[in-house]
């Protein structure tokens, strides 16, 4: 017995000739809309605008059950019929290639995002009261083609990109809430990997129809896609991004290998992603995880802050995935390790530089490179000493952050590598007293809060260096506190001596 509501396609000698008539032209009138929107009359304004017209009246006066069944038709066809469409309309709304092209040619865009945002917004209620109606598999069909199409243009124009508007941002955004609401996913992640372990999720249908847009010749032609991509692929996490790791290592990297600084970071972020939630297995194998190591470490070359701290970031959270399978024998030198060689080269990049951004850069993540290090560290004690002496020595701003992370950097140093550090005792000592007198008497517009962090970092250090000297500090500062007339040098220094009174001096 037939469930309620229920329409079953008639068979051709039960049909009636006007069912018959209305699928066909319901079918001829879709069809020469799709001809419009995607054919030779796609360049035509006139054309497009009376297509997306005739369409928008023809959701209004169609009933559910036939625009996604169609009495008389074939129960695959309308559904079809109907993908196609919100492709071509996603096609259509979406931004031209990148060539330069002012505001006009962005507000046009976004023109026709609005305007197709509402045609999709009529379609998805059409599918939603056909819910309780239509019991077929003919509405699961149609929503299964239509959902890829309208998710690409949701995400295309909700976010915040030249060719967006307020308006079209506003469109889009209900547009994607109400594709959650028909497909009964409460979350972007939901509609992605599935709402629970039964269901498949719609990610793998998202990344086809992507797939043609992120080639090597073609991923430039929409600027929309990489967006897309990497906004998609940010949505889903463990344990479900791994299955899909074939379709999404090679389109991250042919972004981050672009030449413009802008990709590239997005292209860093993607494989950050990945490495964060692909298991190690999985990027071990195939010398996958070595060849995002080789794309990082190549842009280490390039002199952009922002792309710098994307990638030094993602490293250090790959690090562990390439140091996995390495396991010293203690009757050798230990090896060299990735995290060995990036160091090496931060450091020497790091010497001569003198743009302030990518001196705080490099400095924000120094002490990471140093824990990750821990003892190994010693490695490059030498140019770790000519770094930190020379950033002390610079003053770099209101914020003063390369040399905060400097003096954490130095605090550490010295507690991994304390047995090396009493040889080195008179050169940083030095340091440390320049910089505490230098803040002391700084007369630039640094906050005092800023001050008193430099100052109480550096009395720390000097607390460090006397218990990995044996209390030689102690008595260095004897003679420097007799004639030192600086209230706040004098109170740092006071500090020092109280701290190394109630210590141990044995240098652990």
């Amino acid at each position: 017995m037939e469930p309620h509501g229920c329409r079953e396609c008639p068979s051709r000698e039960g049909s009636s000739l006007p069912g018959e008539r209305a699928s066909s032209d319901l079918g001829q009138a879709l069809s020469q809309i799709l001809h419009h929107l995607s054919g030779l009359d796609s360049r035509r304004g006139k054309a497009r605008n009376a297509a997306l017209q005739d369409l928008s009246a023809l959701i209004e006066a169609t009933e559910g059950d036939e625009l996604f069944g169609g009495s008389g038709t074939s129960l695959r066809g309308m559904p079809e019929m109907l993908g196609q469409v919100a492709k071509a309309l996603e096609k259509y709304a979406a931004p031209p290639k990148e060539q330069g092209g002012g505001s006009d040619a962005h507000s046009e865009v976004a023109e026709k995002a609005a305007a197709v945002g509402l045609l999709f917004l009529k379609l998805l209620r059409k599918v939603g009261a056909a819910e309780n109606s239509l019991v077929c598999p003919a509405r699961k069909a149609c929503l299964r083609l239509l959902a890829g199409p309208i998710y690409i243009f949701a995400v295309s124009h909700s976010l915040e990109q030249a060719w967006t508007s307020p308006r079209s941002q506003d469109v889009a955004g209900q547009v994607l809430a109400l594709l959650l609401q028909v497909t009964e996913c409460a979350s972007v992640a939901g509609f992605l990997h599935g709402e629970n372990e039964d269901e498949k999720g719609r990610f793998t249908l998202i990344m086809g129809l992507l797939k043609p847009d992120l080639n090597k010749e073609t991923w430039k032609n929409n600027p929309a896609t990489k967006h897309v991509f990497s906004w998609t692929l940010q949505q889903v996490t463990r344990p479900w991004l791994n299955q899909h790791l074939e379709r999404i290592l090679p389109p991250s990297l042919l972004i981050s290998d672009d030449y413009q600084t802008e990709n590239k970071i997005l292209g860093v972020h993607c494989l950050h992603h990945i490495v964060l939630n692909v298991p190690a297995a999985d990027l071990l194998q195939y010398n996958r995880a070595q060849v995002v190591y080789h794309a990082l470490f190549n842009h280490l070359y390039t002199p952009e802050h922002h792309l710098i701290q994307a990638v030094l970031l993602c490293l250090l959270d790959l690090f562990p995935v390439l140091e996995k399978g390495l396991h010293w024998k203690g009757d050798a030198a230990r090896p060299t390790t990735h995290c060995d060689e990036v160091l090496q080269l931060i450091l020497t990049h790091m010497e001569p530089e003198h743009r302030l951004l990518l001196r705080r850069t490099y400095a924000r993540n120094l002490p990471a490179f140093v824990k990750r290090l821990g003892i190994l560290t010693v490695r490059h004690l030498k140019r770790l000493q000519r770094v930190i002496i020379g950033y002390l020595e610079v003053y770099d701003g209101p914020e003063e952050e390369a040399r905060l992370k400097i003096l954490e950097t130095l605090k550490l140093l010295m507690q991994y590598t304390w047995p090396r550090v009493s040889c080195r005792l008179v050169v940083l000592l030095k340091a440390l007293l320049k910089l505490l007198c230098d803040v002391a008497r700084d007369p630039s517009l640094t906050p005092e809060p800023i001050k008193s962090a430099l100052l109480e970092e550096a009395t720390d250090c000097l607390i460090l260096l006397d218990h990995c000297s044996q209390g030689r500090v102690k008595g260095l500062l004897a003679k420097i506190l007799q004639s030192c007339e600086d209230s706040k040098v004098v109170t740092c220094l006071r500090k020092v001596q109280q701290a190394s009174e109630g210590a141990p001096g044995d240098g652990t």
